[in-house]
């Protein structure tokens, strides 16, 4: 991983995580990918607790550094704990964590995991936990987390230490 990061942001800063990155760069689809980012965590079906054990799910599956250190506020409110955000590490399924959020990362599992795919009894796990609405909800949620920590990461210029872990406001990439 280099880094040095093969682009940068605009230079200014708005507050906004995205669009000071170097995505802020492409005006024509920055504003959509905040958009989106605000109805994943706004009109979810699933509580900020769930969405945001994904999240981590897919940070540290993808390697994003930035990603893994971030806690946003409505999670925590929510009630995730950093003590439960550690359980989401590989070997989650003999942890503490509910069952619900086990099968919630044996989807992001499976949509991360290549070949994707989910076993006929995680699936059957799957759709014995949640209503067939709140998986669609949760994968378009997982898509984004994805696609938006991937460009972070092919971009460039991750630091190769982890960061501290900092609770941040949803605000910083929804508005």
């Amino acid at each position: 991983m280099s880094a040095k990061p093969r682009a940068t942001g605009p230079g200014t800063q708005t507050g906004n995580v995205i669009r000071d990155s170097a995505m802020g760069l492409i005006p024509e689809t920055v504003d959509e990918i905040i958009a989106l980012n605000g109805h994943v965590w706004r009109d979810s079906l699933v509580p900020p607790s769930l969405l945001e054990i994904i999240r981590l799910r897919n940070a540290r599956t993808v390697n994003c550094v930035f990603c893994k250190s971030v806690r946003y506020d409505v999670a925590r409110r929510d009630g995730l704990s950093e003590d439960r955000a550690e359980m989401v590490a590989d070997g989650y399924e003999d942890s503490a964590l509910a069952p619900r959020e086990k099968a919630a990362l044996a989807l992001a599992d499976a949509y991360l995991n290549f070949p994707a795919g989910m076993a006929p009894d995680g699936a059957a796990r799957l759709s014995g936990t949640f209503q067939p609405a709140e998986i669609a909800s949760m994968l378009v949620a997982l898509m984004t987390f994805n696609f938006t920590s991937r460009m972070a990461v092919s971009i460039g210029g991750m630091p190769e230490e982890p960061l501290p872990i900092t609770e941040v406001s949803l605000a910083i990439s929804t508005s």
